[in-house]
Parts: C-alpha cells; sequence; structure tokens
C-alpha cells in the first residue's frame, strides 16, 4: 500500500491547498484528492512540479507500507 503524506508536507510548509494548486497548475480538486489519498495514480511530471513547488523529495510526499505495519497501528 502507497501511503501519501501531501498533507503532512503541506502541514510542515506552512501552505494551504490553494496556494501548491496555482503554483503547480492542477485543479483544487486533484491536489484535494491526492491530500486526502483518494487519489488512484500520480502523473511523474505532477509529482516533479509538486516536489518542486514543496522543495522536497519524492519519498517526503509517497510512503510504502506493507500490511504487517497497517495492522500493528
Amino acid at each position: 500500500m502507497i501511503q501519501i503524506n501531501l498533507d503532512v508536507v503541506l502541514a510542515k510548509r506552512k501552505m494551504k491547498v490553494i496556494k501548491l494548486t496555482e503554483l503547480v497548475g492542477l485543479s483544487n480538486v486533484s491536489i484535494s484528492l491526492l491530500k486526502n489519498g483518494k487519489a488512484k495514480g500520480i502523473r511523474f511530471d505532477t509529482l516533479e512540479k509538486i516536489c518542486e513547488a514543496l522543495e522536497c523529495q519524492p519519498g517526503d510526499i509517497l510512503e510504502y507500507c506493507n500490511n504487517k505495519e497497517i495492522i500493528k497501528e
């Protein structure tokens, strides 16, 4: 399972979703789907734009969690 930590990175950068949408050029709905972990996928060029805007690495946003870790929590 891939966990999306966009909300955590946004909070660390003290950035609102609306500001990220302006910087990246995506709709508010698209960014919100990513932020809430509802997106089915992400294009590499979109991930690149988000990382550039947030000055972070893809690994800051995407995290692999195996089923055993999920059960423990």
